[in-house]
């Protein structure tokens, strides 16, 4: 089975948890996920199977969008509820002072990631660093909010919910924490639910549940999507049957017998029955049409390199 499921991952399990799951109920021994969330996260994980996985680098949407509660007065050494409480301090600000502050937080902007995140540092992830109860240095990283709101939904008292989308990269926890300190109290995220990830929204998602279920009905190859989607915003282009034989079996083609083809970047590269192949790379410099990834089946393209 090749394809992509969208699960809605529940709190409690982490990404590596639900992509074990998954290759449990569907049998299929390749799964990756694109964006991982942490274990107290929920919402929207896309899943790939078998050779759709060689997608995930090369995906042309990475943006994602978020719903995420910030409490504040309090500071923890995670950034969320799950961590031990630092610090504990009264709430002068409100309402108005929250939505005034958010502004500074929109565009391009540098974060410093949590020691509780699995950035590199000397060899080893930041937070098997924080669990020896070691801080080290690290270098601020741009990322960029296109949009940060605040919702009118029902909240604890000194709750607020977000609406965050923003660049790949970009740490939720390390946002809310940002906000607190520019309002003078600090502030910890007490919930966080992804609700766009990769071009996919939590309108296609599946619990675990559901996959489940539809898995034991027969049915799950109908809630599988084809690899092709998220690259439906790349410009397509249709080669002959002999091109196909070419291109499925890594060879280049020239772009003089290439119709259509877009002048620069990526596209999708289809055969004469409208099915997908996989990503061709534009050359113009050489004049080709170079082999970027292969996903359809057949003979002779196992070994083909994405990337």
């Amino acid at each position: 089975m090749d394809g992509i499921l969208i699960l809605n991952k529940p709190a409690g399990i982490t990404s590596f948890g639900a992509v074990a799951r998954v290759r449990g109920i569907t049998h299929v021994r390749k799964v990756g996920h694109a964006g991982t969330l942490d274990p107290m996260a929920t919402g929207v994980l896309p899943l790939f199977l078998g050779r759709a996985t060689r997608a995930i680098g090369l995906l042309p949407c990475n943006d994602k969008t978020y719903i995420a509660r910030m409490r504040l007065g309090v500071r923890t050494d995670t950034g969320d509820c799950t961590g031990k409480v630092l610090e504990t301090r009264p709430v002068c600000a409100g309402r108005s002072e929250v939505e005034r502050a958010l502004p500074a937080f929109t565009g391009a902007i540098l974060q410093v990631p949590p020691m509780y995140s699995a950035v590199h540092k000397n060899g080893e992830r930041l937070y098997e660093l924080a669990r020896r109860g070691e801080v080290v240095e690290r270098e601020a990283r741009p990322v960029t909010i296109y949009a940060l709101t605040l919702l009118d939904v029902p909240t604890e008292a000194g709750e607020y919910a977000l609406s965050v989308s923003c660049s790949s990269g970009t740490y939720i926890r390390t946002l809310v924490e940002d906000i607190g300190a520019s309002l003078g109290c600090g502030a910890t995220m007490t919930a966080l639910q992804r609700t766009a990830a990769a071009g996919f929204s939590i309108a296609q998602a599946r619990s675990i549940e559901e996959v489940e279920q539809i898995a034991r009905a027969g049915m799950l190859q109908d809630i599988v999507l084809d690899v092709q989607h998220p690259f439906d915003i790349l410009n397509g282009i249709t080669i002959t049957p002999k091109q196909v034989t070419r291109f499925c079996n890594g060879g280049f083609l020239s772009l003089e017998r290439v119709e259509g083809a877009p002048s620069s970047g990526l596209c999708r590269v289809h055969a004469p029955d409208s099915s997908f192949l996989g990503l061709g790379e534009i050359d113009q410099g050489q004049g080709m049409l170079r082999v970027k990834c292969v996903f359809a089946g057949g003979e002779g393209n196992g070994n083909i390199p994405c990337g």
